[in-house]
């Protein structure tokens, strides 16, 4: 079960059936969808927004999960925020590798106001607490928004990699502060 984590403006929940707009809303957008996957689609029906808020629904772990990003005071849905294993590149369909990547998909209505770092530095909070050992994060390389978040956040750029979603992108990458291994 995805469990709910709160921050001072926020609270990340799972998501129910009454978020299924929200979703739609989310990625119908090209600003939203045009740096999502190998080949940007936006989402163009109402039973999409369904299906994906399934899939949203489904991940039942302890540590990974896929949050709706509401604010505290008034419960406006704002973004997603996910922490799951990442996809290796391969042979179709893709199988996940043993590394867990965070990312995060915001409205562009509440951009700029710092709910993505927010959500992911608790989000990496709660993973670490859970005892992961690091978190990965890969952007495409020209989302230059998503790469300032994993900086804000403390991930250290890595160089462009193939090794993920069979794409180039910006790997970006976090180790757990209780188990890293001090630089000599």
């Amino acid at each position: 079960m995805t469990v709910e984590i709160k921050t001072d403006r926020l609270a990340l929940r799972p998501w129910q059936d009454s978020d299924v707009d929200f979703v739609f809303d989310l990625y119908s957008r090209w600003v939203v969808q045009r740096f999502i996957g190998t080949e940007p689609a936006v989402m163009e029906s109402r039973s999409e927004a369904v299906e994906r808020l399934e899939r949203f629904k489904a991940l039942d772990h302890p540590i990974h999960g896929i949050w709706a990003v509401t604010r505290k005071e008034d419960g406006l849905p704002v973004g997603a925020l996910l922490l799951k294993p990442i996809p290796a590149s391969g042979e179709e369909p893709l199988q996940v590798s043993d590394d867990v990547e965070i990312g995060w998909h915001f409205h562009p209505d509440h951009w700029g106001s710092g709910y993505a770092s927010e959500a992911a530095t608790a989000v990496l909070e709660h993973a670490f607490d859970a005892g992961l050992e690091q978190v990965v994060a890969v952007t495409n390389p020209v989302n230059e928004a998503s790469q300032s978040v994993c900086r804000r956040i403390g991930m250290e750029h890595q160089g462009q990699t193939k090794k993920y979603y069979n794409a180039r992108c910006e790997l970006f990458v976090i180790e757990n502060p209780a188990t890293a291994q001090p630089a000599n």
